[in-house]
C-alpha cells in the first residue's frame, strides 16, 4: 500500500487517514455510523442526501478512491465513481496494460468539492524502472439515483492528459522516435516549444518510421480511434490526436525528421498567443506555402490552429471581396455603399457601433472599414447565386474539399452554398462558414500572390503525397486585394495592431458572434513580405483587441 492513504480498524469501523492538507480522520460510509445512504442503525428509515457534498462527505468519497487506487483494487476504486463501468477498465489499465505500481497519492487542500492529488509511482518493464510523478484533480458530486457522493468520473481524474476512449500502455512504442528540427537546423523539442507537443506527436506518429530511428520503450497514452472531423465550436471534441509519451524506459534510437518550421517564428508565436487565453496562431510563407509557426494557448489543449471549426467573422471578406470582383461586381475603387443596415430575406444585419454610413464609399473604403452592409448589399447582385462564394472559396482558395495534404491532420475550411439568411450571413464570416487559423493564414498567401500553395509542414518529397492545387486569382484581383489590405493595415481597422511594422504590409480583422457566448470570438490575418500569418482568440472581443496584436508579433519575428 502506498504512503498517502492508509486504513485501520478503529472502535469497530473502518477509519481512512489521508495525508496532505484539509484531511484528517473520519469514518468509511456505513450503516453502523449512520454516515451512509441516510442510514441511523437498524430499522431506521433510509433518507437519500440531496444538494452538493458537504466537506465531510468529499473527504469520504476522494478518500475511499485513493485508497482503492493506491492498492490496486479497480474495480473497488470505479465503484466510488459515478460512472463505474467507464471507470473500471481504465483504473484496470494503469497496474495491468501500464505497469504502474507503488502508487502514492497525497491529496491537497480541497476547494469546495474539488480536491487537488500528486501522485508518485513507478513504471517497470523487462527489468527496467522509471519514477512517475503528475498532479491531477477530481471532483465530488451527488449520485442521481443512490444520493451518496461520488467521485465524477473523468479520464482525467487518472492522468490529465486521458481523455475519452485513451488508455495507458507500456512496452516497446509503436513508432521510433524523431528529431524533428527547423527550416534552419534548430531542433524542435516539446520542452523548449511545448505549443509544438501535438504536432511533433503528429509527426512521429506519421513519419517515425520513415525517419530511420528504432523504437524504444515507452509508458505511452494509447489514443482512442477517433474522428478528425473536429467540432463547430473549436473544441477538441471529436477531432483526432496522436498518441503521447509520458515515461521513457528505454531510448530508442532517433530519426531525423526536417520540417519547414522556423524556430525563431515559432518562439514569437508560443510567446505571443500567451498573452490571451483560448487563443492559437499559424504562420505560412505565401511564396512557398511552407508553415513556419503553429501555436496554440487553450485550457483543452485542442490543436485550433490546424484543427479548428468556427466561423472567421469579417477576415472572410477577403474571399466575399476577391468574389465581387471575379465577378465583375464591383472593384476596389467602384461602389460598395455602407448604409446603416442591410436586409437580406427578412434577416436585417447591422454594422459595428458607432460606424458612420457612407453612401458613396468604393469596396476599399468598405473593406478597411469592415462594412457588413456593404458587403450584403452586393450579394444578390448579377450573375452572383447562392454557390458563387463557395465555387471562390473552392476553386481559387482552395478550401472546403477535404484534399490538403499538411503532413498532420488539419482541416481545410468549409464554405458551403447556402440560400436564406444564411447566404448573407456566410459574406461576412457567419453563418455556415468555417475556418481556422492556417485557412484564413493560406487565405491571406493566396489573396497577396494570387496563386494558391497549400500549406504544408513536412515536404511533400519525403512520402510522395500530393499536394492540393487550385487556379488561384487573375492578377488584377490579386493585386486589389493586396492594396485594399495594405490599406486596412495603415489606415482602417487594423492600424493600430499593424503599428510600428515596417516593410510592405497588409492585414484584415474580424469578430465573430457565437451563440450562447457573451463575447465574439477575435480574428486577425495580416502579411508582412514574405510572411502570412492569422490568429484566432475565443471570446477575444474585436479583430484588434487580441487577435491582432498575436499576428503582429508573429510578423514581427518572420518578417
Amino acid at each position: 500500500m502506498g504512503k498517502g492513504v492508509k486504513t485501520a480498524v478503529v472502535g469497530g469501523v473502518f477509519a481512512v487517514m489521508v495525508g496532505g492538507a484539509g484531511y484528517g480522520v473520519y469514518n468509511i460510509v456505513s450503516a453502523v455510523s449512520g454516515d451512509g445512504d441516510g442510514g441511523g442503525g437498524p430499522g431506521a428509515a433510509v433518507t437519500k442526501k440531496s444538494g452538493p457534498p458537504d466537506e465531510g462527505e468529499v473527504e469520504k468519497a476522494s478518500g475511499t478512491f485513493f485508497a482503492a487506487w493506491e492498492k490496486g483494487e479497480a474495480t473497488r476504486a470505479a465503484s466510488y465513481t459515478n460512472n463505474a463501468e467507464a471507470a473500471a477498465p481504465l483504473l484496470a489499465a494503469y497496474g495491468e496494460d501500464a505497469r504502474i505500481a507503488d502508487v502514492e497519492i497525497t491529496p491537497g487542500t480541497p476547494a469546495g468539492t474539488t480536491v487537488p492529488f500528486r501522485v508518485k509511482a513507478t513504471v517497470s518493464y523487462q527489468g527496467k524502472s522509471e519514477p512517475l510523478a503528475y498532479k491531477s484533480e477530481l471532483t465530488v458530486v451527488r449520485g442521481q439515483t443512490t444520493g451518496r457522493a461520488l467521485v465524477d468520473w473523468e479520464p482525467s481524474v487518472v492522468h490529465p492528459e486521458l481523455k475519452d476512449g485513451d488508455t495507458l500502455v507500456t512496452g516497446e512504442a509503436p513508432q521510433p522516435p524523431i528529431e524533428a528540427v527547423g527550416r534552419d537546423g534548430t531542433v524542435l523539442t516539446k520542452k523548449e516549444y511545448p505549443s509544438l507537443g501535438p504536432i511533433l506527436d503528429a509527426l512521429r506518429e506519421k513519419y517515425g518510421d520513415e525517419a530511420g530511428g528504432s523504437p524504444g520503450v515507452e509508458l505511452t497514452i494509447r489514443r482512442a480511434d477517433g474522428s478528425t472531423s473536429g467540432s463547430t465550436d473549436g473544441s477538441a471534441e471529436g477531432a483526432g490526436a496522436a498518441d503521447s509519451t509520458l515515461v521513457t524506459l528505454a531510448k530508442g534510437r532517433p530519426g531525423k525528421l526536417r520540417t519547414t518550421l522556423s524556430a525563431g517564428v515559432q518562439a514569437a508565436a508560443e510567446k505571443a498567443v500567451k498573452r490571451f487565453p483560448e487563443s492559437s496562431v499559424v504562420a505560412v510563407r505565401p511564396s512557398t506555402g511552407e508553415v513556419l509557426a503553429v501555436a496554440n494557448h487553450r485550457a483543452d489543449g485542442f490543436d485550433a490552429a490546424l484543427q479548428g471549426r468556427v466561423a472567421p467573422g469579417s477576415t472572410m471578406k477577403i474571399i466575399t471581396a476577391a468574389m465581387l470582383i471575379d465577378n465583375g461586381v464591383t472593384s476596389m475603387n467602384g461602389p460598395a455603399p455602407c448604409p446603416p443596415t442591410a436586409t437580406w430575406q427578412s434577416q436585417t444585419f447591422k454594422n459595428l457601433t458607432d460606424m458612420e454610413p457612407n453612401e458613396g464609399a468604393t469596396l476599399a473604403d468598405s473593406f478597411l472599414r469592415s462594412c457588413n452592409t456593404a458587403f450584403i448589399k452586393l450579394i444578390d447582385e448579377a450573375p452572383l447565386t447562392d454557390s458563387s462564394l463557395t465555387q471562390e472559396a473552392q476553386e481559387r482558395f482552395g478550401l472546403g474539399r477535404d484534399d490538403w495534404a499538411t503532413g498532420v491532420v488539419s482541416f481545410d475550411g468549409s464554405v458551403p452554398a447556402s440560400g436564406g439568411p444564411d447566404r448573407a450571413a456566410n459574406a461576412i464570416g457567419q453563418g455556415q462558414v468555417q475556418m481556422n487559423p492556417l485557412n484564413m493564414a493560406s487565405v491571406t498567401a493566396t489573396a497577396i500572390t494570387g496563386t494558391f500553395r497549400q500549406p504544408y509542414l513536412v515536404s511533400p518529397e519525403l512520402d510522395g503525397r500530393q499536394l492540393a492545387r487550385a487556379k488561384g486569382l487573375p492578377a488584377g484581383t490579386a493585386s486589389q486585394l493586396k492594396e485594399m489590405m495594405r490599406l486596412t493595415a495603415t489606415q482602417g481597422t487594423a492600424a493600430p495592431a499593424m503599428s510600428g511594422l515596417g516593410g510592405d504590409i497588409g492585414a484584415k480583422t474580424g469578430s465573430a458572434e457565437v451563440d450562447g457566448k457573451p463575447g465574439s470570438d477575435s480574428w486577425f490575418t495580416g502579411f508582412r513580405g514574405d510572411v502570412a500569418a492569422a490568429a484566432l482568440s475565443q471570446q477575444g472581443g474585436h479583430g484588434g483587441d487580441a487577435a491582432g496584436p498575436i499576428v503582429a508579433a508573429v510578423l514581427r519575428a518572420g518578417g
